[in-house]
């Protein structure tokens, strides 16, 4: 028995307006999940990206780069 190889993704993290904690990983379309608290928003992100690997074909070869803030005048 082997073992896999491992991988690591990013996770971004926003707070909506009720305070629920959303994460989801850029290079994986439409992997997301959310959870009161950050501890179980990670263990909900570890779910979601072992559903979403057993279930999707190979995620496109995208690296995160980063997440950058813009301001517009209202």
């Amino acid at each position: 028995m082997g073992t896999s190889p491992h991988r690591e993704f990013s996770v971004v993290i926003e707070r909506d307006a009720d305070g629920w904690y959303v994460g989801s990983v850029p290079a994986l379309p439409g992997c997301h999940t959310q959870a009161r608290s950050l501890d179980v928003l990670m263990e909900r992100m570890r779910e979601a990206i072992e559903v979403y690997l057993d279930t999707e074909t190979a995620p496109p070869a995208l690296d995160f780069v980063g997440v950058q803030r813009i301001s517009l005048a209202a």
